[in-house]
């Protein structure tokens, strides 16, 4: 089942995450929003869903400005060769489609096979910034309350430094 934007914030409210959204056009690169992100405070996201050769699922949510090596990822995370996961994969898994892709889908992860990897550089803000599972809005929480969000889902965050990559 997949979770509604009204589910989502029900969740975080239960948990007890303030929570603020905009609304805004459907944006699906972070080139794209940079008007938007100029007036919102924080860290701002990239997200992305992505497939070992073995079949293993890894989020990661990063920095909209981390460059991420994907092909030396592979070694930094212990695992096979990794490449973009397919739409419907992610959809199953996720509940979001491309362009969407955001850490609130965690929400939908469940019983949780998606390995969720955090950019330090991300969490060194005291804001951040996702898609409330679709792409035309932008959800800000705390850092450290994306961290509870993400246990609360049953995903043991990992953080990494990417630029140490």
């Amino acid at each position: 089942m997949t979770a509604t934007r009204a589910e989502l914030f029900a969740f975080l409210d239960d948990l007890g995450i303030a929570h603020t959204t905009m609304e805004h056009r459907p944006v699906f690169t972070v080139e794209e929003g940079a008007d938007i992100k100029a007036k919102l405070p924080g860290g701002h996201s990239k997200n992305l869903f992505l497939k070992d050769k073995k079949g293993a699922l890894t989020l990661i949510s990063a920095l909209g400005s981390t460059q991420i090596r994907l092909n030396h990822l592979h070694k930094t995370l212990g695992g096979a060769r990794l490449s973009f996961g397919r739409a419907d994969l992610m959809e199953r898994t996720l509940g979001v489609t491309p362009g969407s892709v955001t850490a609130f889908a965690l929400i939908n992860d469940q019983p949780p096979q998606v390995r969720f990897v955090l950019d330090a550089a991300l969490l060194a803000h005291d804001l951040v910034n996702f898609h409330p599972l679709k792409n035309d809005a932008t959800t800000t929480i705390t850092s450290q309350d994306l961290l509870r969000f993400a246990k609360a889902t049953g995903h043991e965050p990992e953080i990494i430094d990417f630029s140490q990559i």
